[in-house]
């Protein structure tokens, strides 16, 4: 039996500049509706063209196309879901479970595997050509009487399927691209990848697609479900390649956290010098710390680092600046009855929203997500000074620490454009000196390192506080001790007490 096939048109390539390249005209872009990806391709998908969102069972693609067809119904523009695989019933629940309404999208439930369009009167054993020509009608016959706008494709999973063989696969897909170039679609193909079909459906559709999108979900061995997206391919596009940390957030959808690119932050016109209220450890500091620079706290359990940092927020909040904290270890309530206990009371510079404060479960967090919660804070309120508490518990939790110290090396890097002094609480291993180390290695990360330690004497345990390093300008290299009272922190000279 002759099969119908679409037809695909002579193209016609025009506009050669004097070198005998192609000239293009700039394209319109359609945004996606998925929050962060239209950063990453700089403003959206550019319109009448053909894309591929690839991903693995629940990694979030039915959600990020109803979000994509929502964008659609929000600017005016006509929108069909044709769909192979799901119902209408599946898709309302989807939308549902995140507060949207499919008002405004035409839902077309077809069916690649049994009768469609009259095919119900033929034998259960239809042969592959009959069953794949009743598909390509009944999606023409969709597209032809919505006159959509914008198209979501689920999926080719069961196109796929009913081919059989990749060469007659990939001519339905050139044949489907070239239907929907002649009627101006943006459409979007869901392709679920199973076990052994990624690296064969990636070589199908990547030379045909406009754009190809990959959803990655792993679960590790402890915490919750990792997601990722890369935008593979993209033509005329320079996109953010790589990885992004993403998540499905509830009454969200997919979100998107675009990698921080350092240089997206304005230049320091002139560094400033943030004081910590305490003299003797200003001068220790060769009269404070540098804004635009990071500063490492480390030190075993006890020796003062969280502290430090209490210190540094609130001569910065009288100073009516604003502060950030990220709590990975601390509990809020914890984090002011500790600063109470030493003669800082915070609470009121909370309530105020002059201090900002996040408590973060960090298996809940991925490193994509922090950057661009931290990102958003500094940019929005303006802050100058900027503690993350600790970093040692954000590390512990996540399942690849190389990643997570790039990631926070890049948003480390934008801070510092964006003139904050940052402070990173490192947590050595041991009590008293012994054991002393850090799991990873990020000494590298840190303009200045504020090294604290605490040492048992006679019954007595002593705190001693040193400035180990300072990239910009002269710094104390003596060895101090460190008091924490009631009434306050001090810095005094270090008198050795005798051996016994």
């Amino acid at each position: 039996m002759q099969s119908a096939v679409w037809r695909l048109p002579l193209l016609d390539f025009n506009g050669m500049d004097s070198i005998g390249m192609v000239t293009r005209k700039k394209q319109s872009v359609v945004r996606t509706g998925i929050a962060g990806l239209d950063e990453i391709l700089r403003g959206g998908l550019p319109s009448s063209n053909f894309y591929i969102l690839q991903g693995a069972p629940g990694s979030g693609k039915t959600t990020a196309a109803l979000q994509f067809l929502l964008a659609g119904v929000e600017a005016g523009e006509r929108c069909l879901y044709v769909s192979l695989s799901q119902t209408a019933a599946e898709l309302e629940s989807i939308a549902i479970s995140h507060g949207w309404s499919l008002k405004g999208i035409r839902v077309e439930e077809l069916s690649a595997s049994d009768a469609v369009s009259g095919a119900s009167d033929q034998t259960i054993f239809q042969s592959t050509e009959l069953r794949l020509d009743e598909t390509r009608k009944a999606v023409e016959q969709a597209i032809e009487e919505h006159k959509p706008n914008r198209l979501v494709y689920d999926s080719l999973l069961e196109i796929r399927l009913i081919t059989g063989d990749s060469p007659r696969f990939r001519r339905e897909l050139l044949g489907f691209k070239s239907f929907l170039a002649q009627r101006q679609v943006v459409a979007l193909l869901l392709d679920t990848q199973t076990n052994g079909s990624t690296e064969r459906s990636g070589e199908e559709v990547e030379g045909i697609a406009h754009g190809v999108i990959r959803f990655d979900k792993s679960l590790e061995e402890y915490g919750g479900v990792r997601r990722r997206v890369e935008v593979s391919k993209m033509r005329g596009v320079p996109v953010a390649d790589g990885y992004h940390d993403m998540a499905i957030r509830e009454g969200e959808g997919v979100i998107i956290y675009p990698r921080i690119i350092p240089g997206a932050a304005s230049e320091t016109v002139k560094p400033q010098l943030i004081k910590s209220g305490v003299t003797a450890l200003d001068e220790m500091f060769g009269g404070g710390q540098e804004s635009g620079t990071t500063t490492l706290v480390i030190g075993q359990s006890g020796t003062g680092k969280s502290t430090m940092s209490s210190l540094y927020a609130t001569a910065a909040l009288k100073r009516g600046e604003s502060v950030a904290l990220f709590l990975f270890e601390e509990r809020l309530e914890t984090f002011f009855r500790r600063s109470e206990g030493l003669g800082m009371d915070l609470r009121q510079f909370h309530k105020d929203g002059q201090l900002i404060i996040r408590d973060f479960n960090p298996n809940e967090i991925s490193p994509g997500e922090f950057g661009k919660i931290a990102q958003e804070v500094v940019t929005r309120e303006k802050s100058r000074v900027v503690v993350i508490d600790s970093f040692t518990g954000y590390l512990n939790s996540l399942p690849h620490r190389d990643k997570a110290v790039r990631d926070i090396q890049s948003l480390l890097k934008y801070l510092a454009r964006s003139g904050v002094l940052t402070m990173l609480i490192v947590a050595q291993h041991g009590l008293l000196g012994q054991n002393v180390g850090i799991d990873v290695d990020v000494s590298f990360l840190g303009d200045t390192v504020l090294l604290l330690r605490i040492s048992e004497h006679e019954g007595k345990l002593r705190r001693s506080i040193t400035v180990v390093k300072k990239r910009h300008g002269p710094h104390d290299l003596d060895v101090r001790e460190l008091l924490i009272e009631s009434s306050g922190v001090t810095v005094v000279a270090y008198n050795p007490l005798p051996e016994a």
